[in-house]
């Protein structure tokens, strides 16, 4: 029997497809999966041994909406490390951030309604959107979004407008003053600002990341998307949370149990010790990074006439960057023939709404010397397919 006709229109991830490639091409190396490189801290296995010997209703059914201790601490975590105001908000634990915006955009969406996505966007928010039967509208306005060019796009059936900063794909970090006047915008039309800083505290210069959901009365038309995945290391334990306007708890309960019924109950036991380590231990993980994205630059830096590639922004958070290629191949051609070809991975921009062949290179997975003859295979196999 075949799956819904409505399915025919939902891309298919890019990352699996790239993962078949690599498996297929022994000795790849990848510049593709968005992955952080290090293990959570000591803390949260000796938090979930504990919790396997000590806690005797581990067994249970949880609250949908997450324990309260952990939504709690989380609260705390985001007000002194985001300056998120909170106090208007309530706070939904989920299985990731991917899920938290999968609950969001089905309570937000009747069939038809629009939500935003400022290109690049994320590939699963633009599938997400369309699972929950809305439709996702692309807008070019620019790797820092144009607010002007945002509202210009706006309809009678858009319900939301997605910013994800620091950004994946492109590794740039919308400044504040551009995130504010999205923000003031949703406030103006009548529309919710879905801020998705799963990399918040990722950054390596001046530019540091904004919360829009620190903005004075941000918090009835501000939904803030966060995660442990990358900053903890932690992207198998699957926790992630949505702050939202109270109004909508009630929509997204529903969503959470109809399918997840409540958070795991042990999952929830490593965050609350991951948010206790306290964020010095991220911002050190994360500043073994900035040697890896100081390689990338002088690989791929300012084009010259030898080559024939350019990095569309300077990737300034996460652990990304976008490649754009002078080629009459499409994306996936040059994404496949990298790894068939050239033993190197990164993944097809087209998954993000690019045009052209334009690839998301990551540089969370690879180090030293690897990350070194990856660059290396990178830079003869774009030459070869320019």
């Amino acid at each position: 029997m075949a799956a819904a006709q409505r399915f025919d229109q939902i891309q298919t991830p890019v990352i699996p497809v790239m993962a078949q490639l690599i498996a297929a091409t022994p000795g790849t190396l990848s510049l593709g999966q968005g992955v952080a490189p290090w293990a959570p801290p000591e803390e949260v296995l000796q938090a979930m041994a504990a919790a396997l010997r000590n806690d005797p209703d581990l067994h249970r059914y949880g609250p949908v909406a997450g324990d309260p201790e952990l939504r709690a601490e989380l609260r705390h975590w985001l007000e002194q490390q985001h300056q998120i105001d909170c106090s208007a908000s309530e706070i939904l634990i989920t299985a990731g951030s991917n899920m938290a915006f999968q609950a969001v955009v089905q309570a937000l969406c009747d069939p038809g309604d629009e939500v935003i996505l400022p290109v690049p966007y994320y590939f699963n928010h633009e599938m997400a959107v369309r699972i929950a039967g809305g439709h996702p509208r692309a807008v070019e306005a620019g790797v820092i979004p144009d607010p002007a060019l945002l509202e210009e796009a706006i309809t009678e059936r858009t319900r939301a407008i997605v910013t994800v900063s620091p950004n994946n794909p492109s590794g740039a970090i919308v400044p504040r003053p551009v995130l504010a006047a999205i923000n003031q915008l949703c406030a103006r039309r009548g529309l919710i600002h879905i801020s998705d800083e799963a990399y918040a505290l990722f950054h390596y210069g001046a530019e540091r990341p904004w919360s829009p959901g620190a903005a004075a009365g941000s918090g009835g038309h501000t939904i803030t998307l966060g995660s442990l995945s990358k900053s903890h290391g932690m992207a198998g334990y699957r926790i992630g949370w949505a702050v939202v306007p109270p109004e909508l708890m009630s929509a997204l309960t529903k969503v959470q149990d109809t399918s997840l019924i409540g958070p795991p109950k042990l999952n929830q036991w490593a965050a609350r010790a991951a948010l206790a380590v306290g964020p010095q231990w991220c911002r050190e993980q994360i500043q073994t990074l900035a040697e890896r994205r100081e390689q990338v630059l002088a690989a791929l830096g300012p084009a010259s006439p030898k080559r024939a590639w350019r990095l569309l922004n300077q990737p300034e958070g996460a652990f990304y960057a976008l490649l754009e290629l002078d080629s009459s191949l499409s994306a996936d051609q040059v994404m496949k023939r990298l790894i068939v070809d050239h033993q190197v991975a990164l993944a097809s921009g087209s998954s993000f709404g690019l045009k052209g062949a334009c690839l998301r290179l990551s540089y969370g997975m690879l180090s030293g010397d690897d990350l070194a003859e990856a660059l290396r295979r990178l830079e003869r196999g774009l030459l070869a397919l320019s």
